[in-house]
């Protein structure tokens, strides 16, 4: 697990939903993620298959705004690149994260999200780091009646190049990422199989397979 500065962990377990293995979520107020690390030619990555539970959030949660940048489920992505192709700006931030966590964030992160209030296909540009990229992947009210799991198919080198308009460099790494600490709320949800597959459908190594 990555515990971030100034925050309070979210739990992260592997439990039961509906029947399937899963790992589950629960964010109180707090932020963290649950990661692995990984190095694959993103010209290998034919597409990225994986599953998630929307439980709990915050009806004011919204990863548009800074100040409610919050969300119950999160997949976080991250590429490798060209370091000497960054802004200024972006060098002193990526300085400043090594400073306070000990090691370098990826290049570019592509991140698929969760959002209370976004339409489905919203491209958000961090305000944080324009080296962070969100993908609306569902929107709206928590509805009981309708829970259950979503599953999902990406092609993951045309979503980096619609998100930063470059080409992606390896794949080093692969995240979840459950929160409530802007809005100082509840949020949970279940993350299923997360698979990165080839062209052939066979799972790559990196993945997740509950």
């Amino acid at each position: 697990m990555r515990e971030l500065p100034g925050k309070q962990s979210t739990r992260y377990e592997v439990q039961q939903r509906a029947g399937r293995a899963c790992v589950l979520a629960q964010a109180n107020e707090s932020a963290s993620l649950w990661r692995r690390g990984m190095n694959l030619p993103a010209e290998q990555v034919a597409s990225l298959q994986f599953d998630w539970w929307i439980g709990a959030f915050s009806k004011a949660a919204s990863v548009v705004e800074a100040d409610t940048d919050d969300a119950p489920a999160r997949l976080l992505i991250g590429f490798d690149g060209d370091a000497s192709k960054l802004s200024m700006r972006n060098r002193l931030q990526f300085d400043l994260v090594r400073t306070l966590t000990g090691e370098s964030p990826p290049y570019a992160l592509l991140m698929y999200v969760w959002d209370a209030n976004a339409p489905v296909d919203t491209l958000v540009t961090s305000t944080r780091s324009d080296r962070i990229r969100k993908i609306v992947l569902g929107s709206g009210p928590r509805d009981p009646a309708h829970q259950g799991w979503a599953s999902f198919k990406r092609d993951l080198l045309a979503d980096f190049t619609r998100a930063f308009g470059e080409t992606p460099g390896p794949v080093i790494s692969m995240a979840l990422m459950t929160d409530g600490d802007n809005t100082r709320s509840r949020s949970d949800a279940c993350y299923g199989d997360i698979l990165l597959l080839d062209a052939q459908g066979q799972v790559l190594p990196g993945s997740l397979k509950m």
